[in-house]
């Protein structure tokens, strides 16, 4: 209960208060009763969401699941220790939330149209000229909490299918393209090459990741997408031909394509 739990918890942060001088007496009922009414509040969001997620399937109910941070975030297959401590691809969601796998029909993978990191770890396609500076500064990337830059880096293929793989993706929703814009040259990483040799793969030693040099095919550039552009076909040619490559490369259907910040900045392909 709440009340035994206050009684092991509160002797313990009296002392760190006293040790940093803290002049605040931690009061049990004070405390007790005032976390009691928060309870009040919320105990009608609570359940055993299991079952609830369960029976709602087998009403044949349509069910969105988002997961949270990226795949090489994972804790198994991200590049440890660089990692959350969670599971981050697909497979989390069963985990997190008591669902049969086989309940999961579609899995869309979300990826920029350029690759980017916060905090430390390898990252292959990490730019830092003038190309990385206008993917940080148009793209906004910047931490939601910290205002911590984001690392920003050319699209790394190789990452993208290692996720997908690992997710069993289906469908991709590729966000940020309008970033890209006023760049002359845009590059897409199709391998990686490590000791003289050229590989497609991710590898699974993140000594050897820190090791790799991407190997790049070149776009040309777009000027501008259109913002209310309702179509792929609306979209700038060179805008096309690099969707296209990404389409083609990783063998699965694009079904959205952001081109703007706001919502209906969006094309879905249907």
């Amino acid at each position: 209960t709440l009340k035994k739990k206050l009684e092991l918890i509160l002797p313990i942060k009296q002392k760190i208060f006293d040790v940093k001088e803290i002049e605040k007496k931690l009061e049990k009922k004070e405390i007790l009763e005032k976390y009691l009414e928060y309870g009040k509040k919320l105990k009608k969001y609570i359940t055993s969401t299991h079952v609830k997620l369960n029976k709602e399937i087998k009403k044949g109910k349509n069910i969105l699941l988002e997961g949270a941070q990226g795949t090489m975030l994972d804790v198994d297959f991200g590049t440890y220790p660089f990692t959350t401590s969670s599971h981050t691809i697909a497979g989390g969601a069963c985990i997190g939330l008591g669902i049969g796998p086989q309940h999961i029909n579609d899995i869309i993978g979300v990826v920029k149209a350029y690759t980017t990191r916060v905090g430390e770890g390898p990252m292959p396609t990490e730019l830092f000229d003038k190309n990385g500076e206008h993917l940080q500064q148009h793209g906004h990337e910047y931490g939601t909490t910290t205002s911590r830059p984001r690392r920003c880096g050319w699209l790394d293929l190789i990452v993208v299918k290692h996720s997908c793989t690992l997710s069993g993706v289906t469908k991709l929703a590729v966000t940020k393209l309008d970033v890209l814009n006023g760049l002359k040259t845009v590059k897409i990483c199709t391998k990686y090459k490590i000791d003289g040799e050229e590989i497609d793969y991710f590898p699974a030693d993140i000594e050897d990741v820190k090791k790799c040099k991407p190997v790049y095919k070149e776009f040309k550039g777009w000027k501008k997408i259109k913002p209310e552009s309702e179509t792929l076909e609306e979209l700038p040619v060179e805008a096309k031909n690099y969707l296209k490559y990404i389409e083609k490369t990783l063998q699965i259907p694009i079904s959205i394509v952001s081109i703007g910040p706001s919502r209906r900045e969006t094309i879905e392909i249907v």
